[in-house]
């Protein structure tokens, strides 16, 4: 199966710094690895309402939800775009990642077995000097992978807070130019093994 990455940007600012230093991480894809890029600024997706006890799943044929599960199934690599937002991923991505769950029992799907084997991956960008305060983030998107029977390949972080901070994080776009390249272990709960997903 031929690699496509999807980047699904979770930022309510065009052009974030998160955006910016995603975009420096993919520069480094070869050239035959395709690029799906989706604002969910700009695709957004409605509330979600939690069926997963009724009958009446179908599977969406138009417009945003359809739009972005269509992208998610085609993926091999998944990169939540993501600023820290009070220590966490966006609302939006949030609310994508809510969709996960319809979508597991949305029935000819198949979700779970689809994405199981592939590459999640995570790009944030912080006002903290301290890192670790990126660790729920880090949390969210590990322990999603690790449901999903899914690699985790880690989060590239970044330093800014203005408009165009992160290109003057040389620390940042260092990493970035190899970040795609490094190994993508299976993702595990913390309970299964030592947590072993240092961050970028």
């Amino acid at each position: 199966m031929t690699r496509r990455f999807l980047f699904v940007l979770g930022s309510s600012r065009t052009e974030s710094n998160s955006e910016m230093l995603a975009r420096k991480a993919a520069d480094q894809l070869p050239a035959d690895v395709e690029q799906e890029w989706i604002s969910l600024a700009e695709h957004p997706l409605p509330d979600f309402v939690d069926l997963r006890h009724d009958s009446d799943h179908v599977r969406p044929t138009e417009g945003e939800v359809a739009l972005l599960l269509d992208a998610t199934l085609a993926a091999t690599d998944i990169v939540i775009v993501s600023p820290l937002y009070w220590y966490s991923v966006s609302a939006p991505v949030k609310r994508y990642l809510d969709y996960w769950s319809g979508w597991l029992r949305t029935p000819g799907v198949d979700f779970k077995a689809t994405l199981a084997g592939r590459t999640l991956w995570g790009v944030t960008v912080l006002a903290h000097e301290e890192e670790e305060v990126a660790d729920p983030l880090v949390g969210t998107l590990n322990h999603s992978a690790a449901y999903m029977g899914m690699h985790f390949g880690g989060v590239l972080l970044g330093n800014g807070s203005k408009p165009g901070d992160v290109l003057k994080d040389t620390g940042a776009l260092t990493r970035a130019k190899t970040f795609f390249a490094r190994e993508t272990p299976l993702a595990r709960f913390p309970y299964e093994t030592e947590w072993p997903y240092e961050t970028e």
